[in-house]
């Protein structure tokens, strides 16, 4: 593996110093200035590491990064560098390493990883074939990268998702697919005191479909069809004339997310009078277990022969840009970035010990790929679905 990848190149002080400059420019998601002004220090970074400025591609005015080597594409390697905090958030949350520990706005989700990246392809002598993609909008669903995404993932031998890893440093072979709709209800307003029966009552329909719908997850298939917000009616003393319903929904399989989705559709009212609507469908396809096993075994074997601890796997119910690699039929394996916990939260930190090696073990799997290959699996969803 040496004869490829520069191994003991991997500085950890060098790291760590970028991702704190990573860290101190705040990038939230929804703040498209400062994630522009974060993809400046993204871009920055990259070029003194590889040695070449990257593609710039703004959609919808969020900055997406590209640097793409060779021709013909053969590994993703994929990241983003917004985080969920808002500006500000240094001040309460303010960057720093004690006992091994860092912590700080976005360092575990994933600014960590990014840079990871950025040092793994930077590690190694020959990047023929390798597209480095750092995305601006991850934390609100991908609405302006997912296509990016999938156009750099089809054709591809694999996709290597920078997020950060499941408890205990697992890497992430399964990700829940996500649909999310809104069902819309419409009754009749009437006067709740005088003449109510003369309305159609929104609210009540409202309640019938919320048990509709909750009766659709599937435990066993590890199905989750959950109402969150709803709502119903204007005023106390009139019969409610609308109402709605938001319905996040996870899934393990392809075919469970079409199972629930011909569900969702087929809903019909109970009340004489009403009408219903629906809106939404399939966000995210499912990251598979059969996605992601031929690279996990890779990464397993890689390990041990720089002799490092044997990885983990996990499945987990968060979704990822994995999703939507492994939706077009590009084997995926996420969480192979920091480890740690908090994401999103007062405790976000990164375990700083397990920074170099999970780094080294990256670079070593990307050489792997780009060497040997291996064979894209089959597209679980080719449809373009409805962006979050």
């Amino acid at each position: 593996m040496r004869d490829t990848v520069a191994l003991d190149t991997v500085s950890l002080d060098a790291v760590l110093l970028d991702i704190e400059r990573l860290v101190r420019c705040e990038s939230p998601s929804d703040d498209l200035a400062a994630v522009a002004r974060s993809a400046e220090v993204v871009a920055e970074i990259g070029t003194r590491l590889l040695g070449v400025a990257p593609e710039t591609i703004v959609v919808e005015g969020c900055t997406h990064l590209r640097w793409r080597f060779g021709a013909v594409p053969r590994v993703l390697l994929l990241a983003h560098h917004d985080t969920v905090w808002p500006v500000g958030s240094l001040e309460t949350h303010p960057y720093e390493v004690r006992d091994g520990v860092m912590r700080g706005p976005g360092c575990f989700d994933m600014l960590t990883g990014l840079v990871m990246a950025l040092h793994a392809v930077a590690a190694l002598d020959d990047r023929d074939g390798i597209t480095l993609l750092v995305t601006g909008d991850e934390e609100l669903g991908s609405p302006t990268s997912r296509a990016l995404i999938e156009e750099e993932a089809r054709g591809c031998a694999g996709a290597l998702v920078l997020e950060a890893s499941a408890d205990g440093g697992a890497l992430k072979t399964e990700r829940k697919g996500v649909s999310l709709y809104e069902l819309v209800v419409e009754g009749r307003a009437a006067h709740a005191g005088l003449e109510p029966e003369k309305g159609v009552n929104a609210a009540v329909e409202v309640a019938h479909q919320v048990l509709a719908v909750a009766a659709m997850g599937d435990s066993a298939a590890g199905t989750t069809v959950t109402p969150t917000v709803v709502r119903a009616g204007t005023t106390t003393n009139t019969v409610a004339a609308g109402g709605s319903i938001a319905i996040d929904v996870r899934v393990r399989t392809v075919a469970e997310q079409d199972r629930v989705d011909r569900a969702v559709h087929a809903l019909r009212p109970v009340l004489d009078g009403a009408r219903m609507s629906v809106r939404g469908g399939p966000n995210r396809p499912p990251l598979e277990a059969t996605s992601s096993a031929a690279l996990f075994a890779r990464a397993s074997r890689i390990a041990s022969g720089l002799g490092l601890a044997a990885p983990t796997s996990a499945a987990v119910g968060g979704a990822s840009d994995g999703n939507f690699t492994a939706g077009v039929g590009t084997p995926t394996l996420d969480g192979l970035g920091a480890v740690g916990g908090g994401a999103h939260a007062d405790d976000e930190h990164v375990v700083v010990g397990q920074v170099a090696d999970r780094t080294r073990l990256l670079a070593a799997l990307v050489a792997d790929l780009l060497k040997d290959g291996c064979e894209p699996a089959t597209p679980a969803r080719l449809d373009e679905g409805v962006h979050a």
